[in-house]
């Protein structure tokens, strides 16, 4: 048949399974979104606040689905305005489309109205992108950039179409299922073998994941390995969820915010089996310090991180369910029982630590500003600790329920704390660190799952796309937003405090949004809370009703994330207690 090159990258996108897309129309989609509308009753399109709220919508999609997001941006502005989506997806290794709309041939090159080389820009930011010139190839290009997006280590794909393509004719021929991704690379049986010897000579064995346990759809694996050979286990920040958080193997999250149990396990290893992560700065510490007493073998699909920040003792490529799966047989089942009692001692410290910190902070009143912030002077009592706002939050929310954070404090806390039960249930941006990246990528959830999506924030964080608010009301989306409201930017804060010598340079905000009202002109619902029992309050209400809810809970800007390790620091400069 033929149809209009809009109409085609409607089918394919139909084709390829797409039934959500996310996106803000302009002046070189119009022919896109006209062939949108003729299609609405077989493909839903979300309208955002902002393109950059819409990027990081169908990364959250993606996220919680597990499937390809897809998003839509008209030229210039609309493109450029995805970059920052991009890049985070591209950062944490979601499948993205971007599909962009340009000037017409005659004009490019030009410096026409709107017109931006948004391949150009996004090159170092994408898997791979196109700019398509015949509307010829244009559906093959889509579901190239499709096959692109989800095989190996997946990623965002860029297709920028220019205006003459959209409206040019040409035949069509469905294809009848989605494209496959590319054939899995397998790892080698020799290197398998060899893992599974330095593995079955380990006393201390210590299980090191990140994200690609659950893009890999390997957390069942990664299970019976370590219940096999009595390992314990601990994750970067992108491998939250790939277990339970009460899994009795599970010491959480290590790093440079992370547990004193998982951290220090780590270092007194004599093996670590990195599997699906790439060894990030906040991972490690200081490099030469970190692998002083253990041996690595370092599991991943993508060949490009192996031994690129952390040199591997036995480096494996290929897909990491199948690697566990067939490692698995060649291993001995072991029991490791004092390394399992020193694991325990770790875990008793650890919460003799996090009570005594605890313990000192509700002394404390929010006083100790050198600029006047918007909390300074509430007493212990007329405060929440963020621990306080997340269990209960936590009591409240479905197993199923997406939580989401911004970047900051906050995306710590909940990290260190939230009862995690399921894959994908966790989404935040891990390597390049969004502020902003929160509300869309809750909406995104949302659409993707049907269950509601709580939005852990901090009033730095949410300033940053707020305007989503309007998206969320709009769309009818099952969210609650919890703002840890502390008047500053508090991580940044943090470090001013301990490394700044206490020099606040814009980072007190001392903004005078009420974000009460504020959620209620969007139209959402808005409460307060400055104590536990005003919590409970407005989390009941919340969590009774459906629609869009906004929390605004007030905590002391002096609160800090701990465990830390100083910038450059190590396992041996751990900070864990601030008098």
């Amino acid at each position: 048949m033929k149809i209009s090159g809009a109409k085609i990258v409607v089918e394919t996108l139909i084709e390829q399974g797409v039934d959500t897309v996310f996106g803000y129309p302009g002046g070189q989609v119009i022919d896109l979104f006209d062939a949108l509308y003729q299609s609405r009753d077989r493909i839903r399109h979300v309208l955002t606040a902002h393109e950059e709220g819409a990027a990081h919508a169908a990364d959250g999609y993606a996220r919680a689905a597990g499937k390809t997001g897809v998003v839509i941006a008209t030229s210039g502005p609309g493109a450029s305005n995805l970059v920052t989506g991009i890049a985070t997806a591209f950062m944490d290794s979601v499948p993205l489309v971007a599909i962009t709309g340009n000037v017409p041939s005659t004009l490019i090159g030009r410096d026409s109205f709107q017109e931006v080389d948004i391949v150009g820009i996004t090159m170092p930011v994408t898997k791979h992108n196109f700019i398509v010139k015949d509307v010829r190839e244009l559906a093959d290009t889509l579901r190239t950039a499709f096959k692109i997006a989800k095989s190996g280590r997946p990623g965002p794909v860029l297709v920028d179409i220019l205006k003459d393509v959209q409206t040019a004719v040409c035949d069509f021929e469905p294809k009848p299922d989605p494209v496959r991704p590319y054939p899995l690379s397998f790892a080698s049986e020799m290197k398998l073998r060899k893992a599974a010897e330095l593995i079955n000579s380990a006393e201390r064995p210590y299980i090191y994941f990140g994200g690609g346990i659950i893009s890999g759809k390997a957390s069942a694996e990664l299970s019976e390995l370590a219940e096999r050979i009595d390992a314990v286990m601990g994750c970067s920040l992108m491998g939250l969820s790939a277990v339970p958080s009460d899994d009795p193997r599970f010491l959480g999250m290590n790093g440079m915010h992370g547990h004193f149990a998982s951290s220090v396990a780590q270092d007194e290893a004599d093996l670590v089996i990195a599997l699906g992560t790439r060894f990030s700065d906040r991972a490690t510490g200081n490099k030469r310090r970190f692998a002083k007493n253990f041996r690595i073998i370092h599991i991943d699909t993508d060949s490009a991180e192996l031994d690129k920040n952390i040199p591997a003792d036995l480096a494996i490529q290929g897909d990491i369910k199948d690697a566990l799966y067939r490692l698995l047989p060649m291993t001995v089942e072991k029991k490791h029982e004092k390394w399992q009692e020193r694991v325990e001692e770790l875990r008793q410290e650890e919460k003799r630590r996090t009570e005594s910190a605890l313990a000192h902070a509700a002394e404390k009143n929010c006083t100790s500003c050198t600029a006047e912030c918007s909390n300074s002077g509430i007493p212990a009592d007329k405060r929440l600790t963020p621990y306080q706002i997340i269990d209960i939050i936590a009591a409240h929310s479905g197993s199923s329920d997406s939580i989401v954070t911004d970047v900051g404090q906050h995306q710590m806390w909940t990290a260190q704390r939230y009862p995690l039960k399921k894959p994908r249930t966790f989404l935040t941006s891990g390597g390049l660190g969004t502020m902003g990246f929160g509300m869309g990528a809750a909406i995104g959830a949302n659409a993707a799952t049907g269950k509601r999506s709580i939005l852990f924030t901090g009033d730095g964080s949410f300033g940053m796309n707020l305007n989503e608010l309007a998206t969320a009301v709009s769309q009818g989306t099952d969210l609650v937003v919890v703002i840890m409201n502390n008047g500053v930017l508090g991580m940044v804060r943090q470090w001013q405090t301990l490394f700044y010598d206490k020099h606040y340079s814009n980072t007190t905000l001392n903004r005078k949004t009420d974000f009460v009202k504020l959620a209620e002109a969007f139209g959402a619902r808005g409460l307060r809370a400055a104590n536990t029992d005003e919590l409970e309050a407005a989390a009941d209400e919340a969590f009774s009703g459906s629609g869009t809810y906004v929390i605004d809970c007030l905590v002391d800007c002096d609160e800090f994330v701990l465990p830390m390790l100083p910038p450059g620091g190590s396992i041996d400069d751990m900070i864990t207690e601030i008098k």
